[in-house]
């Protein structure tokens, strides 16, 4: 049964630690960058992929070439490891619960407080998928389909929404009601 509790962070407005600079790492980076290109991320490893470091002269992102230490935690709010280090990943899931800062250990389901999901962008509609770390693959595949099938023209439909939402009076139940008769034409109404 999947319990997680979906959200969508700002993480432009927040401090975010990646540890690990090789192939991983810059996967859970560009994830990162993909859908919140402003967050101002610290990346910390021994060694970091020229790949990492060429996205890092294009983006906010400050190169530590070092082990990870507990130090790294100062001032973040949310951590993603991608080592593929065992020893490493349970000591900064340790290290980040002990100072109340969730962490994403990449393919390690039993260290993770969140996991990233496999995302489908038209426009300003994003929509997220979970399997609840059971198959990272399927959820990628899944979002390919998504991809494909979902209009380009949906980002028009949502302007349109949104300027009828601002011309609407009445309460935030009145307003909930009229749009939602208004997108009731998107169900198939098998009636």
């Amino acid at each position: 049964m999947n319990n997680l509790f979906p959200v969508f962070l700002k993480l432009e407005q927040m401090q975010l630690l990646i540890v690990g600079g090789g192939y991983v790492g810059l996967e859970k980076l560009e994830a990162v960058l993909k859908n919140s290109p402003d967050t101002q991320i610290t990346l910390v490893a021994p060694d970091i992929s020229s790949e990492i470091q060429q996205l890092a002269q294009k983006h906010k992102i400050e190169l530590l070439f070092e082990p990870y230490q507990r130090k790294h935690l100062d001032g973040k709010n949310l951590v993603i490891v991608g080592t593929g280090l065992m020893e490493v990943s349970q000591q900064v899931q340790k290290d980040c619960r002990q100072a109340n800062i969730l962490v994403n250990v990449a393919d390690k389901p039993s260290l993770c407080d969140f996991y990233l999901s496999s995302t489908v962008k038209k426009g300003d509609l994003k929509i997220a998928i979970s399997t609840n770390g059971k198959s990272p693959t399927f959820a990628k595949r899944f979002r390919e389909i998504l991809e494909e099938i979902l209009p380009d023209s949906l980002q028009q439909t949502l302007d349109n929404l949104q300027s009828i939402r601002n011309r609407l009076k009445g309460d935030f139940e009145y307003k909930v009601e009229k749009l939602n008769e208004i997108t009731n034409v998107m169900k198939n109404d098998k009636n």
